[in-house]
């Protein structure tokens, strides 16, 4: 699952925050007011997806843009590096505040030649198989259930940038076809948990919504669209983490933005990887 590239970002950027003071960032706790505005960008960012996935709207993101701006991120798409466009869903005209917490919304779109959407979207079903590809940024990956087009899974995330961070998650997926060369998927985290002590006989979890806010909800959704000798390969996402502390937001800022760039294109150039290998 392509969640691998955006706990890189998330957990960079806090890391940064915690070396910048001289010591780990301070914990967080998950308000009911930060969790329902977060719901509530979810609802108007999922209102917009039905209607792409019934095909009333462009289906990928480079469909709706104009036929220039088209081009340019198709041939982007195509090269080492995929096409990344940060986004922001409104209420009508109106920002969707999350107090206490940031929305971090971006998507991203690769070419794969020669694979063919049925392979893609096996792969990443494959949930036993994802510490495999995504890994050293996955390092356990355990399907936990399925019941035909839909899933539950475990995902542990670790990362080692200034300080070291392990997470525990579980998610909800489905599936759907939106034609027999087009597929999608929606993925919502039921479970975030911390990890300290990480792989020692000290382990534990903290309880999901505590500990130093690293990352509180993250919802990906895919879309697989076969055609030009390939099949063209989305991930959009939108993650919840902690407010950025105002003293250290000049140094922090720069990260939220810059770095989930580089986070989803290692997703999805891993994803790449490992499908050109069969």
């Amino acid at each position: 699952m392509t969640t691998a590239g955006l706990m890189f970002a998330t957990y960079l950027s806090v890391a940064v925050m915690g070396s910048a003071a001289g010591t780990p960032a301070a914990g967080a706790e998950l308000q009911q007011k930060t969790i329902e505005a977060f719901e509530k960008y979810v609802r108007f960012t999922e209102a917009r997806m039905d209607a792409e996935e019934r095909g009333e709207r462009g289906f990928l993101y480079l469909d709706r843009l104009g036929s220039a701006e088209k081009a340019a991120a198709e041939k982007q798409a195509r090269g080492a590096a995929p096409f990344i466009a940060k986004l922001e869903t409104k209420d009508n005209t109106t920002r969707i505040d999350v107090p206490d917490g940031l929305v971090h919304h971006w998507v991203g779109v690769i070419f794969m030649p020669g694979v063919k959407v049925d392979d893609a979207v096996a792969l990443m079903q494959a949930y036993d198989r994802h510490a495999e590809v995504f890994g050293p940024v996955i390092m356990r990956s355990r399907l936990l259930g399925r019941n035909g087009d839909r899933f539950r899974f475990y995902l542990r995330f670790y990362l080692k940038k200034v300080v070291a961070v392990t997470t525990d998650t579980e998610h909800d997926g489905v599936f759907g076809r939106a034609g027999p060369d087009r597929a999608f998927s929606r993925l919502h985290s039921t479970r975030v948990a911390e990890v300290e002590n990480a792989g020692t006989s000290a382990e534990r979890q903290k309880p999901p919504g505590t500990g130093h806010g690293f990352l509180w909800r993250l919802n990906t959704y895919w879309r697989f669209a076969q055609g030009d000798g390939g099949t063209w390969v989305q991930c959009e996402s939108v993650t919840l983490t902690r407010d950025i502390p105002l003293m250290l937001g000049w140094i922090i800022r720069p990260f939220v933005t810059e770095i989930p760039k580089e986070s989803l294109t290692f997703t999805l150039v891993s994803l790449r990887k490992a499908l050109s290998k069969g």
